[in-house]
């Protein structure tokens, strides 16, 4: 068994266009409880940060969101408390970067993670952003971690 006993898809959507991904942010929003871990899985170019983008506007930021790539972790204030967004893709030991992400953590609405493994950085989410011809899949799963026996 693997280090989550199940994971629950919440849903499940077709995004065509960069309004479906904008609704699509705004749907998910109620769903993510004040603290939550996301984990953002997708090929580069499926959408992960402009699903950030659009889950900040969401949030009430009105500045500019771009990829985390190269400072690897940004911190986005929101009337709802920070959004914090890291992106694990250039490190070869993305685990190096989880104390300062834990402490980026503290206090925020949400943190996102782009090419983050949801155990490592347990989360509790995962959106799989998934190319389907011209189009994307998006697929929101909530995570359930392995309960310790006999607690």
């Amino acid at each position: 068994m693997g280090p989550f006993s199940f994971m629950r898809l919440l849903l499940s959507r077709t995004l065509e266009t960069l309004e479906d991904t904008q609704a699509l942010a705004r749907e998910i929003l109620p769903l993510l409880p004040r603290g939550a871990v996301v984990a953002l899985q997708g090929p580069l170019g499926a959408g992960k940060t402009t699903f950030v983008r659009f889950l900040a506007e969401a949030l009430g930021f009105a500045g500019r969101v771009t990829s985390p790539t190269y400072t690897l972790i940004h911190t986005y204030p929101t009337p709802e408390g920070p959004l914090v967004h890291a992106d694990l893709y250039r490190l070869k030991q993305a685990e190096a970067l989880l104390p300062q992400l834990w402490a980026a953590e503290e206090g925020a609405r949400l943190t996102l993670v782009e090419w983050g493994e949801p155990k490592a950085l347990e989360a509790d989410f995962l959106l799989r952003l998934s190319p389907e011809g011209e189009a994307r899949r998006a697929e929101l799963w909530q995570v359930y971690p392995r309960q310790e026996e006999g607690v």
